[in-house]
């Protein structure tokens, strides 16, 4: 496996390692302070949370992930 930690910062690193490294399982860990961001931002009404999680995990799956760790994992389950 490959790791590539933060995530959303490194979206064009995933892409690359996905496409360089194809029998590789990847990676992506969005780390604490994007959950957090996001989840502020969700707080304080500038955007809806469910969706802002949607689009950021949509996301690192379009730039090659195959594997993501969230702390959102629990409660995008949830629902």
């Amino acid at each position: 496996m490959i790791m590539v930690k933060p995530a959303m910062s490194y979206l064009d690193i995933i892409s690359k390692a996905s496409g360089q490294y194809p029998d590789k399982k990847l990676v992506a860990y969005q780390v604490s302070g994007e959950y957090s961001m996001l989840k502020s931002g969700a707080s304080n009404g500038f955007f809806d949370e469910r969706r802002i999680f949607e689009e950021s995990l949509t996301a690192i799956k379009r730039a090659g992930a195959n594997l993501i760790i969230s702390y959102y994992a629990k409660e995008y389950f949830k629902k």
